[in-house]
């Protein structure tokens, strides 16, 4: 019975090996002469000026989020062209019901605001933003 995972405890064995290797290399043969320049975080050029660490606003995961979700939909509209003939009009409802499942997911993600990048509290503030001479130029701060 243990046999016959043999094979795959050989095949994780080699494929960790394979990328624990090179970093056990480069750090037994490679020159070990830190100092307080090469500690340092690089930020194009400059000195740092803020935290490394710093916090990203969730929004910004939100999109990330919403776009892979909907680009990973795309494979399945690419399988199903590359086999269009073979699924007939069955594959043509199926893919119907899917699209509109789509459709249907980002009206509501539209609908709950999950798109707008400004909250309401910044939106509200936008009403009442003018410019230098009262005006408020409404189409530079679209909504």
């Amino acid at each position: 019975m243990l046999a016959e995972y043999l094979p795959i405890l050989l095949f994780v064995i080699i494929g960790v090996g394979f990328g624990v290797m090179p970093l056990l290399a480069g750090f037994v043969l490679g020159p070990q002469r830190p100092d307080d320049e090469k500690r340092s975080p690089y930020e194009c050029g400059f000195e740092p000026f803020e935290d490394a660490q710093m916090k990203f606003d969730v929004r910004f995961y939100l999109v990330a989020i919403l776009f892979i979700i909907f680009d990973l939909e795309v494979v399945f509209l690419f399988a199903w062209a590359v086999s269009v003939r073979e699924a007939g009009w069955l594959g043509f409802i199926e893919i119907s019901v899917f699209i509109f499942i789509l459709i249907a997911a980002l009206f509501y993600l539209w609908r709950i605001g999950a798109l707008d990048w400004r909250t309401l509290t910044q939106k509200r503030e936008l009403k009442t933003l003018s410019g230098p001479s009262g005006v408020t130029n409404k189409k530079e701060f679209k909504l």
